[in-house]
Order: structure tokens, then sequence, then C-alpha cells
């Protein structure tokens, strides 16, 4: 817990009471400690690209245009398709941002940085479901003195 202190540069933990560290400043201090080091790095070699005709909503402008990506990772066998956009060049960027993060996820599993951003959003939902019942329970109180 001390560390957490130094990285975003407050008071030591000696001098806060027991128990009296803002979840806020350990949260923000999660959020800075994402371990990217592990995220993949695409290289061209290990890919397959290919242009294949899209499909989807639009009619025959969409039918007719060859600006869906399909991306091959040659050693893992991971494919993605893009065809979210009408631009080749987006569709091309697009699919390599996705395949890295189901590289990421596929290598890392539990320490993806996807996974890592779901443990926190679960730690900040866990942290606001706790001052809401706190809250409902001073109301709750506060409602028993009144009525006394």
């Amino acid at each position: 817990m001390q560390e957490l202190c130094k990285v975003i540069r407050i008071l030591p933990l000696r001098s806060f009471p027991r128990g009296s560290i803002d979840v806020r400043i350990t949260l923000k201090a999660l959020k800075s400690t994402i371990d990217r080091s592990r995220f993949p790095r695409l290289l061209e070699e290990d890919l397959d690209e290919n242009f294949v005709r899209g499909s989807g909503p639009g009619g025959q402008a969409v039918n007719k245009t060859s600006n869906c990506c399909v991306l091959r990772h040659k050693p893992t066998g991971i494919t993605v398709k893009c065809h979210i956009h009408r631009s080749v060049s987006q569709n091309r960027k697009e699919a390599r941002e996705i395949l890295a993060r189901k590289l990421d996820n596929h290598l890392n599993g539990e320490l993806s940085v996807e996974n890592q951003q779901k443990q926190i959003e679960k730690l900040k939902t866990r942290e606001t479901d706790r001052r809401r019942k706190k809250l409902q329970e001073l109301k709750k109180q506060w409602k028993e003195r009144e009525q006394d």
C-alpha cells in the first residue's frame, strides 16, 4: 500500500489513521498500474491480409466493393474480419487494433489489458454500491431519529 502512495505522490501511509485511505486514491493508482508491457506487437510478416467484398445493410454499393479487411495471424491462426467503415484504410487500421486485442487476450489471459480494465471497473462499481448502501443506511437512521 505504501508503493501506491508513492506512485501518486501523496502523504506517506503512516500519516493516515488505519483504514482511512480514500478509495479514489487507490483507483487512480490502479488505473496507472495497468501493465501494458505484455501487449503483443503485430509484425507484418506474421500477418496474412486479404480484402473481400462486404455484406450487410447498404445494398448494391456495399456488395460490389472489396473494402472488408480479413486479417489472419499466422502463428496463432486467429482471424479477424472488419467491415465497419467504408474506407479500406480505416478498416485495415481497425482490424489491426481488434487483432491486437484478441491476441493479447489469447496470450495473456487474466493479465491482458482488457481484463485489467474490467477488474478496475468492477472495483469502481463495488465502491459505488458500498457508498450507495452507506447513504441509504444514514438516511434510514435519520428518519428513525426524526420519528422519535
